[in-house]
């Protein structure tokens, strides 16, 4: 059973960059399909970015669009989220998710899989 440890985030001033990093043991990542989910205080937990076990496909949630790139590095059991120009309502706890097989890549049900989160907090 895959699990997820996540690094990265933190405080950044608006228009600033951060790279989230969510590392696999345990298990062969290249078997799942990864996502970003954020979870802004008070609001529900929401999609931000999915791919799938090659980096083939790739979906973004539109409100970070041009600004968010998911990637993945196999070999190296880890997958990405870089921000760029953050804003302050990008300020969110976000978490890596895994599973085998989704239908939805969109919905946080489909995922079996969470790493802890980590605090990313944009200043104005």
């Amino acid at each position: 059973q895959v699990q997820l440890v996540q690094s990265g985030g933190g405080l950044v001033q608006t228009g600033g960059s951060l790279r989230l990093s969510c590392a696999a043991s345990g298990a062969t990542l290249n078997d799942y399909v990864m996502a970003w989910f954020r979870q802004g205080s008070g609001k529900e937990r929401e999609f931000v970015a999915f791919i799938s076990r090659s980096g083939a496909l790739i979906s973004l949630a539109d409100s970070v669009k041009g600004r968010f790139t998911i990637s993945r590095d196999n070999p190296k059991n880890t997958a990405y989220l870089q921000m760029n120009s953050l804003k302050p309502e990008d300020t969110a706890v976000y978490y890596c998710a895994a599973d085998f097989s989704i239908t939805n890549p969109r919905m946080r049900g489909e995922y079996d899989y969470w790493g802890p989160g980590t605090q990313v907090t944009v200043s104005s």
